[in-house]
């Protein structure tokens, strides 16, 4: 997926000159081989960079500036090798404004019982100094991500790289633009929002077009192009013709070809990176956007339904930080349709009219053009499919009036018992934890919409960095989720949030 950066992670190691230059020069040492032996790991996503040892406040101060001013740079780790007396990095921290992870670890990883004296003592000291550098941190009331553990334990790394992931998105958060065809569904609430707030808080930008301003990039799409589109369809995708005539069942296809190509032009032109729709105002256009919108997803464009830009903004930010991760199994747009309610198989039918990313398609994806009775246009063609199995997490941002909220509950996706032949769009089943009416009544309480950001390949733990990092409140429902903690937790947040 396209970011235009090539992000990379400063390892900056703190330590004082007490102990004169041999320990310093050691301290240098532990710190490069550190920063090779994480990079050569395999385990992280990103580059990390070693930076010269942090001794003084005004080396600290440019470090940080510096990190500030390179675009390349995602975040900041520091490590605390030594003591390194906190006022020191006071102006640094003060003004850094990317991502910071304290790594707290040290060179060795077991006392050398046979040797140790007081140098060793004074040298390996990450003990004492990460205490009183996290002292400061919390003292200027400054987000960050602590990592405690020897920075060779796999564990650690794969802690390390999820917060790299954070970090990214936290980064690109203030690079997505939405783009919104037309307006929001008439008298829906979840997907209306304060959106200079948004921006103020995430840094999105959330612009509307005239739907007839866009549809003129689709009707100067030529006719060569959407043939050569419609051939990869047709190579790609299985296509069920339910009884239609092939040619009349192409033509429909060849309109959604059409769809995606100026959608995408109009989108890369002005430099927008989500979009949204809205069935109710489809102006010049043929189709409700479908297949079109399913491609557009898939390429890492975010998405949301009846002009739902918090989800939208939401389904870009999680394809950015899921993106290139190995085994990834998909970032989809959802939304809660229906449930299952026979004791022991509980769970949520998850789909939409037609939009849900075939990232998260387990097996050979299927085209098939059916009737829709919303947008009151032609049968717009479509992805069919199942979605995978495994867990993931639904997420849904709703904007409560004074302030932004984050629901992240865990699932658990299941197949259905039985196929849906007469269900002509892609669909997930789940099972959210604790368990479906414990979730369902904590996400109402909650405020959650009906429309969510789903992904197998982010966990709860990185989305609620992310809230953090934005500095609005973020509820989990998850395996721990019990109704009278949920509502005092929302009660506390409430006090706490407002302020």
């Amino acid at each position: 997926m396209k970011t235009g950066r090539d992000y990379k992670f400063w390892f900056c190691t703190g330590s004082q000159d007490l102990y004169g230059d041999e320990c310093l020069r050691k301290v240098a040492e532990h710190s490069k081989i550190i920063v090779e032996e994480l990079n050569k790991s395999g385990v992280l996503p990103f580059e990390v960079v070693w930076k010269p040892t942090l001794i003084t406040n005004e080396l600290i101060r440019k470090t940080f500036n510096d990190a500030n001013a390179d675009e390349n740079c995602a975040g900041v780790i520091a490590w605390m090798h030594t003591f390194s007396p906190a006022k020191s990095w006071i102006l640094g921290l003060k003004e850094y404004r990317k991502p910071l992870c304290h790594l707290h670890t040290q060179f060795n990883v077991e006392i050398p019982y046979d040797t140790i004296d007081m140098d060793f003592m004074n040298e390996n000291q990450s003990a004492h100094g990460g205490r009183e550098f996290g002292h400061m941190v919390t003292r200027m009331g400054i987000e960050r991500k602590v990592i405690a553990g020897h920075w060779a334990d796999k564990k650690v790394q794969e802690r390390l790289a999820s917060w790299m992931r954070t970090a990214v998105g936290i980064m690109e958060s203030s690079h997505i633009r939405v783009c919104r065809v037309a307006d929001n569904m008439r008298n829906v609430a979840v997907t209306e929002g304060d959106k200079v707030e948004a921006q103020m808080k995430f840094g999105w930008e959330i612009d509307a077009y005239p739907v007839n301003e866009i549809a003129e990039y689709v009707q100067d799409v030529s006719q060569g192009d959407i043939d050569v589109l419609v051939e990869e369809y047709y190579n790609k995708y299985d296509m069920i013709l339910d009884g239609r005539d092939p040619e009349e069942f192409k033509k429909h296809v060849a309109v959604q070809a059409g769809i995606e190509i100026g959608f995408e032009r109009f989108l890369e032109e002005k430099n927008y990176q989500a979009i949204v729709t809205h069935f109710g105002d489809l102006g010049a256009l043929k189709q409700l956007p479908g297949l079109a919108i399913q491609r557009l997803m898939e390429k890492g464009y975010g998405f949301g339904g009846e002009g739902d830009w918090k989800t939208a903004a939401m389904v870009r930010l999680m394809k950015i930080m899921a993106a290139g991760k190995k085994d990834a199994k998909g970032t989809s747009f959802m939304e809660d349709y229906t449930y299952n309610l026979v004791p022991g198989k509980e769970g949520i039918l998850e789909a939409h009219m037609l939009e849900v990313c075939p990232s998260v398609a387990d097996g050979k994806v299927s085209m098939r053009v059916c009737p829709l009775s919303m947008g009151d246009r032609e049968d717009p063609a479509r992805l069919v499919f199942t979605s995978k199995t495994g867990p993931g997490i639904a997420t849904s941002l709703v904007d409560l009036g004074d302030r932004f909220r984050l629901l992240i509950n865990e699932v658990e996706c299941k197949k259905t018992e039985k196929p849906m032949p007469a269900l002509p769009v892609g669909t997930a089943f789940w099972t959210p934890k604790p368990d479906l009416s414990t979730a369902a009544e904590a996400w109402i309480l909650a405020g959650g919409a009906h429309h969510t950001a789903f992904t197998y390949d982010l966990t709860a733990e990185q989305m609620g960095d992310w809230a953090a990092a934005m500095g609005i409140e973020a509820v989990y429902i998850d395996g721990d989720t019990t109704i009278r903690n949920l509502q005092n937790e929302l009660r506390w947040n409430s006090m706490y949030f407002s302020k």
